[in-house]
């Protein structure tokens, strides 16, 4: 442990000692916890690492834009002979054409 000098206002050290009286510690424990709080609040310094900055779009190696589809939950979510029976059902003017 080591041994240190430090200075107080006078308010300040009044206030740590009843603290410390009515805890029945002494004035040492009063200021080692107090320092244990700051610190753990306060973390040191940090090494100031690369600004994150949000990744690019991805190649998810479609090969087209379901989205366009105004059906483009079946198409994802069905294997292809699912789809094309519904698509069979349908008519002609099913999937990927604008309906109006």
């Amino acid at each position: 442990m080591i041994k240190t000098q430090i200075q107080l206002p006078d308010e300040l050290y009044r206030a740590a000692k009843e603290v410390a009286a009515r805890n029945e510690w002494s004035l040492a424990e009063v200021v080692r916890r107090g320092l244990e709080y700051v610190v753990s609040v306060y973390p040191g310094l940090r090494v100031p690492r690369e600004e994150w900055k949000l990744p690019g779009p991805f190649d998810l190696g479609l090969k087209k834009d379901f989205f366009s589809d105004p059906d483009w939950r079946a198409e994802v979510n069905l294997s292809s002979s699912a789809l094309s029976v519904i698509r069979e059902k349908r008519g002609p003017g099913y999937g990927g054409k604008k309906r109006r």
